[in-house]
């Protein structure tokens, strides 16, 4: 029985406890279900949600969040506390973090005073959205704030003085705006700071000296702006930094790292791409404890002794491109050093470096290596003796190395990044790529060489995510067992010999399909309606005999569409191609009339819209690849290297259209080049052109039309390049600027027109006026 009741005891003992932590669990950390949020802070955030606009779903971020701010998520009847973004403190119910990043959210900001009310915010994250205008001066009045993040929005203006108000702020992030102006002097009072992020905005002026009285700084980024003047040495010795990325600026005179008495805690540091100039200081040494050093671009003008660094033993990755030395840099040597055999990343690209593949290396180089960029090295032949395991990415373009590309590459297995382009190889070495199936996707870049033959058929057993065989020598069938279709993303096989017509089986993941200037034949194959993703398709110069692919108005994300000079022939019903921002089918056989309403569903040209592109996301493509195209624009023929997202081009010459030109040609206010020329189109040039106000070419030539120049040209700002030359038109050549500046020629062929303005242009030619050499 003694046992039975100590049993007991224990049972109810046990029981009591665990109903009073329950009772106390509940009580610190159980939120009410109702009652728990403030009516006025309710009040406050639903008049704050009044001061920014909801993007629709086409906007690039999430939109789920968009959705419940619009319906039932902040609503005046609900719990606020429940909001999506919204954190409250589990006991008082105060309002301590709103989180409203990357919501879909945009328009100008202008105030936050609604938010005073939230006496105890100490977070505000409105980044990933697309708010613009400048930052709202009453955000100073935020005064508990710890955390402010605005970065990657569209903010302008300067940073507001009132930021010397928020005095605990720690964590200050303003990346990727268009802010400008200078540092405020006002910035450097927020003496808990510990996080400054401003780069990729439009900062000019120097880094003040006084950024030291930031005395908890850790990471400090201020890369890819205007700033200017001699680098703070200071900055290098805060007793908590951490990193400092300054990279991508206009800085200059040498680099100070001043009196370093004890080694600093500094562990990433970037400099490149900025104007600093000389011999670096041998007190880099003393950074014993950076990672990451960055110093391309340094215009030493002189030697360098790579032994300066033999002291930074914990270095893992070293760029020390294009620094305009004197000295060459012996690939062996600098892989030998001890202080390197950490190094998991080397970027030499821009530099003369030297390769021996004579002797055996009897000290091999790190096996821990990963990264190594020899970009427009000078280097002849493959370094044989570079194969570490590890090997991820490896960049040998742009240099003069001929023979074959060596097999053993392919059987790195974490390789994913191999850059070959614009060298002198002719081939490819028998390739082992067994167990290469199961690797991540690849980006193979072997462009702008001089392989011959068919391309290998080893090229299918890689895992293939980007392939760019451009400018080379292949010829044959495009290889039917390129079959890639779950990762596929990028085609590239432009100016080639390949011949055949386009497999059926490529297109599913695609984005780019480019295959112009070959010798290929035959029709567009019909399965490229099930690539949902395509994004550039070009097939130029080649022999394709097709009618226009109507039925590729059904891929939602088409942007590019280049058939030019084929033979393509047939009429051009109308059409939606709502994405469409530049097509070339010039040099063709199409004929007939174009409907008034052509143009009426071709939503792309017509307006940019709402979507906000990142500064780093200007151009089509991605980080590894830029699309390119070549187009007729100001009478010339120019390759777009990369094409700005905002860039809109029609060109149908070359072809056999008649009739009218469509009046809804007015419609497509965002295009920058247009070119109609060597047609058979008559009748007016439709007023309406004169709505094109971001047009910059206007090419009506070798037509048939009619009547007078509209005056309404006259109000085309941009327009710096027109050709009317070669048709039937009459009357006053409009004056002006824009008109004045063009040549004779723009306007010959055209008997009946006169006036002042043409006077003027063709005063200086040794030849008559147009019209008067086709009346003599």
């Amino acid at each position: 029985m003694k046992g039975f009741w100590n049993l007991t005891s224990t049972i109810s003992l046990t029981l009591c406890t665990l109903f009073l932590f329950v009772y106390n669990y509940e009580d610190v950390y159980a939120v009410p279900t109702t009652h728990l949020c403030r009516p006025e802070q309710r009040d406050a955030l639903l008049q704050f949600k009044n001061e920014f606009e909801v993007r629709n779903s086409s906007f690039p971020y999430n939109s789920s969040f968009s959705y419940k701010v619009k319906s039932e998520s902040w609503a005046n009847n609900t719990e606020c506390c429940n909001w999506k973004g919204i954190t409250c403190d589990p006991k008082s119910g105060e309002v301590i973090e709103l989180d409203l990043s990357s919501r879909n959210l945009g328009g100008q900001l202008h105030s936050v005073s609604s938010l005073q009310t939230l006496n105890y915010l100490t977070t505000l994250d409105l980044s990933g959205n697309d708010f613009s205008g400048h930052i709202p001066s009453s955000i100073g009045d935020l005064s508990n704030l710890t955390f402010l993040d605005l970065s990657d929005n569209r903010f302008s203006g300067q940073i507001p003085s009132v930021i010397g108000n928020l005095s605990h702020l720690t964590h200050l992030v303003f990346q990727s705006n268009q802010i400008s102006g200078q540092i405020p002097i006002a910035l450097l009072n927020l003496t808990e700071l510990s996080t400054l992020l401003l780069g990729n905005n439009q900062f000019t002026g120097r880094i003040p000296h006084n950024i030291t009285s930031l005395s908890k700084l850790s990471s400090f980024d201020g890369s890819t702006n205007s700033f200017t003047g001699a680098l703070p040495s200071s900055l290098f010795t805060l007793p908590s930094m951490d990193t400092v990325h300054l990279s991508d600026n206009q800085l200059n005179g040498i680099l100070d790292l001043g009196n370093i008495s004890s080694p600093p805690k500094l562990r990433v540091l970037y400099l490149g791409n900025n104007n600093l100039t000389g011999p670096i200081s041998s007190t880099i040494s003393k950074l014993i404890n950076l990672g990451v050093l960055d110093l391309s671009h340094y215009k030493i003008q002189g030697p360098i002794d790579l032994r300066i660094f033999s002291h930074l033993k914990k270095l893992r990755h070293l760029d020390i491109s294009y620094m305009s030395t004197t000295t060459k840099i012996d690939l062996n040597d600098i892989l030998s050093l001890s202080c390197f055999k950490r190094l998991d990343g080397l970027v030499l690209s821009g530099n003369h470096v030297s390769v021996t593949n004579k002797s055996p290396v009897s000290d091999p180089p790190s096996q821990l290596l990963t990264d190594l960029y020899l970009s427009g090295c000078g280097i002849t032949e493959f370094p044989e003796f570079i194969r570490p395991q590890n090997l991820q990415r490896l960049d040998l373009s742009n240099n003069k190395i001929k023979g074959k590309v060596p097999g053993s590459l392919w059987t790195l297995t974490y390789l994913y990044y191999l850059n070959l382009s614009n060298n002198s190889f002719t081939g490819f070495e028998n390739a082992t790529t067994h167990g290469l199936k199961f690797r991540i996707p690849m980006f193979l870049f072997a462009s702008d060489n001089n392989f011959t033959g068919k391309i290998p058929s080893f090229i299918c057993d890689l895992y293939v995510s980007m392939l760019d065989l451009s400018n080379n020598n292949f010829s044959g069938l495009i290889p039917r067992c390129i079959n890639f279709k779950d990762f596929l993303f990028h085609l590239n096989l432009r100016q080639n010999r390949l011949h055949g017509g386009l497999p059926e089986n490529i297109f599913e993941n695609l984005r780019t399909l480019d295959v112009g200037h070959n010798q290929l034949t035959g029709n567009l194959p019909r399965s490229l309606i099930h690539s949902p993703y395509l994004e550039v398709l070009n097939v130029e110069s080649n022999f394709f005999n097709d009618t226009f692919p109507f039925w590729l108005s059904s891929l939602p994300q088409l942007k590019v569409l280049v058939l030019r000079s084929n033979a393509f022939h047939g009429p051009m019903h109308t059409t939606s191609f709502p994405k469409l921002q530049i097509i070339d089918i010039s040099h063709n056989h199409f004929n007939g009339a174009l409907p008034s309403d052509y143009f009426v569903k071709w939503s792309a040209m017509s307006s940019l819209g709402t979507v906000y592109y990142q500064p780093d996301e200007k151009y089509m493509g991605n980080s590894y690849y830029h699309d390119s195209v070549v187009l007729m624009n100001k009478g010339l023929e120019m390759e777009l290297l990369r094409i700005l997202k905002i860039f809109r081009a029609l060109d149908f010459s070359g072809n056999k259209f008649e009739g009218e030109i469509p009046s809804s040609i007015g419609l497509l206010k965002e295009l920058h080049v247009l070119n109609l020329s060597n047609n058979a189109f008559t009748g007016l040039i439709p007023s309406s052109m004169g709505n094109l106000t971001a047009l910059e070419s206007l090419d009506l030539s070798q037509n048939q039309l009619s009547g007078e120049i509209p005056q309404e040209l006259e109000e085309l700002s941009f327009l710096s390049y027109m050709n009317f030359s070669h048709n039937q038109l009459v009357g006053l050549v409009p004056g002006g600027t824009q008109f004045r500046r063009q040549n004779c020629t723009s306007f010959e062929g055209n008997p009946g027109l006169s006036g002042p303005s043409l006077d003027e242009i063709c005063r200086n030619i040794h030849m008559s006026t147009p019209h008067e050499t086709l009346e003599s």
